[in-house]
């Protein structure tokens, strides 16, 4: 039974296992240009804003220069340090054989959320893409979740948000849309084990099965 007529997925530790990545990157340049080394939960406590506001704060005058090593190094260790989990191009394959209009609602900034869906090789796939740059707030505002809703016309009832956060779950609610908590990243699966949502998904082999019974 056809459940959704528009699905949004976020990016990190969604379709992609990033989080590695996204901490060296950081820590790229704070060594380089702070001369210090910041713990993972130091760095997730920045999550919110995307990188370009976060550099903006730390680097002040050396921002521009900060800025093109962080990208540098997040793109040229993309492919040794980050990849799609294994399942989930079957999963976006199925809601595009079902012209299911499919977005992205990520808090990232636009070019490192464009490097990553490039190389998963998803960024051809997805109908409507919206970044912390595109937006006026980010998570858990359910701007970008609006935003979609309003592009297609779809009624938010009929629409799902799969994602790994709490904000994720926050801004589905806020929107009045459904929302998948998908779990398959270690990282993720920690730190939202008691997080209340419509469903949840531990595998992505369950939640492929899902999306074919409710996309048909």
């Amino acid at each position: 039974m056809k459940l959704f007529d528009g699905i949004i997925f976020d990016v990190d530790g969604t379709l992609a296992e990033t989080h590695e990545l996204i901490f060296a990157s950081f820590n790229h340049v704070a060594e380089k240009y702070l001369n210090k080394h910041l713990t993972n939960e130091e760095i997730v406590a920045l999550f919110g804003p995307t990188e370009d506001v976060i550099l903006k704060e730390w680097m002040k005058e050396d921002y521009e220069s900060a800025r093109k090593d962080y990208f540098d190094f997040y793109e040229s260790k993309h492919s040794e340090m980050a990849e799609i989990f294994p399942g989930l191009r079957d999963a976006v394959s199925i809601i595009k054989e079902h012209n299911i209009p499919l977005g992205i609602f990520t808090g990232k900034g636009r070019d490192s959320a464009e490097i990553t869906l490039k190389s998963i090789g998803l960024y051809d796939q997805f109908d409507m893409i919206l970044s912390g740059d595109d937006v006026d707030e980010h998570k858990p505002s359910p701007d970008g979740i609006n935003r979609f809703i309003k592009q297609y016309n779809l009624k938010p009832e009929r629409v799902l948000m799969v994602g790994d956060a709490i904000h994720d779950v926050m801004a589905s609610e806020s929107a009045g849309v459904k929302c998948a908590l998908v779990l398959w990243d270690e990282y993720s699966r920690n730190r939202c084990r008691e997080c209340k949502t419509d469903y949840r998904f531990y595998t992505v082999e369950e939640f492929v099965k899902f999306i074919k019974s409710s996309v048909a």
